[in-house]
């Protein structure tokens, strides 16, 4: 039976390593996985900026899901070299064809000098309320951060702006803006559940305010109680991440398209009429916006408001937590958002379909010259669900 040393010298004689000045020299190149293999609280005291961060416990389980790519050039390190030898070995044998092992580990390249940081990290609260959220490889401590330090902005706290906020704030989005000026009605409460029969009368940014504290205290809630218009959507807007588009009128969706276009925030739109709902998202700077969708609102006798044509009271339940898991996918920058794609669902037939939507350069629209774009004002109504759209601008 070999002893220890006998072990680590044949493993090092298997793989490659290389010292920390080739090391810092392998960090600048492109594409290159700097991979830390220590212990959670070794790497909270100090790590290298960028790491990725798996213990060497859980590098058999986890690297696959996190460098998918096996030909990724990864340098593993620990704190002195030797269980960084050793995880080499693992990802040789996973099928990592370009990994080297750092010598001497990160004790020699904080003691060398080299760039090093504490990283930011979770308060042991919030490790406790979001671990589902950390055993996700694609999420993890970096994601829940990334989440704790964003900003999303809701339009409307009704229907779709309901799940939509509760499961921001439940997901731990940090700062949550809402923007509404309605009050809560007992018609509301079939669908809106931010709100409850206390607070029939309330003005609903208040009401949803204490719903979300009340589900987490960390979120910071900031509320508009305005009408959303062109003297202040810029304002509101700026300092924003992302907005989510639970608006229930034309004017207030164009507005915000126009806006979000000059700034460069992403919108996620979600719209509901009856049994039908769908998602996208308009991202001005990597696909189409609102007007490529609908160049000039609907006459009014195909898009009734919900007042007149109803609407299932789950329906926006089920739209607005889709467009709350968009949102965190672009926050994240996991997996594939909706841009580009219209995700259309039946609740009658149970069904999703999808259609491209691509920019239509006919409908260029600056904010500097909205004006003079005719926006017929259709109070109260919402989008339809687009059956047979426009040959020109979707396709199957």
């Amino acid at each position: 039976m070999p002893s220890f040393r006998e072990l680590l010298a044949q493993t090092k004689a298997r793989i490659r390593e290389v010292d920390t000045a080739t090391a810092e020299e392998w960090r600048r190149r492109p594409g290159v996985v700097m991979l830390d293999v220590r212990e959670p609280e070794e790497y909270d005291q100090g790590a290298i900026p960028g790491a990725l961060h798996i213990a060497r416990g859980n590098l058999e389980s986890q690297v696959e899901s996190r460098i998918s790519d096996k030909a990724t050039p990864i340098v593993v390190h620990c704190a002195g070299g030797v269980r960084s030898a050793f995880a080499a070995e693992t990802l040789a044998e996973l099928g990592y064809e370009d990994v080297v092992s750092m010598d001497g580990g990160f004790g020699r390249w904080k003691d060398e000098g080299r760039d090093w940081k504490v990283p930011a990290n979770l308060a042991p609260s919030q490790r406790n309320r979001y671990q589902r959220h950390l055993l996700l490889p694609e999420i993890g401590v970096e994601g829940q951060l990334e989440l704790l330090g964003a900003r999303v902005l809701l339009l409307g706290a009704g229907g779709l702006g309901s799940p939509a906020a509760y499961y921001l704030a439940a997901a731990g989005v940090g700062t949550i803006g809402i923007i509404d000026m309605d009050v809560v009605d007992e018609s509301n409460l079939q669908r809106q559940i931010l709100h409850n029969m206390e607070r029939v009368g309330e003005r609903k940014v208040d009401s949803a305010r204490k719903t979300i504290n009340a589900l987490n205290p960390d979120v910071d809630v900031r509320t508009y109680d305005v009408r959303l218009g062109a003297d202040n959507v810029l304002d509101i807007l700026e300092g924003y991440d992302l907005v989510v588009d639970g608006a229930d009128n034309f004017p207030s969706r164009y507005l915000l398209n126009d806006a979000s276009v000059k700034l460069g925030i992403p919108v996620v739109h979600g719209s509901i009429f009856r049994f039908e709902g769908q998602v996208t998202v308009f991202d001005p700077k990597a696909g189409p916006t609102y007007r490529d969708l609908l160049p000039q609102p609907p006459p009014p006798e195909l898009a009734p408001s919900c007042a007149e044509g109803g609407v299932l009271g789950v329906l926006p339940g089920i739209i607005g937590c889709i467009q709350a898991i968009e949102a965190i996918k672009l926050i994240t920058g996991i997996g594939e958002p909706l841009i580009g794609r219209i995700l259309a669902y039946d609740s009658l037939e149970q069904s999703f379909r999808e259609y491209k939507l691509r920019p239509d350069p006919e409908n260029v629209v600056t904010w500097e010259n909205r004006d003079n774009v005719e926006v017929v004002e259709l109070e109260g109504l919402c989008l339809p669900q687009v059956k047979e759209p426009p040959p020109s601008l979707i396709g199957q």
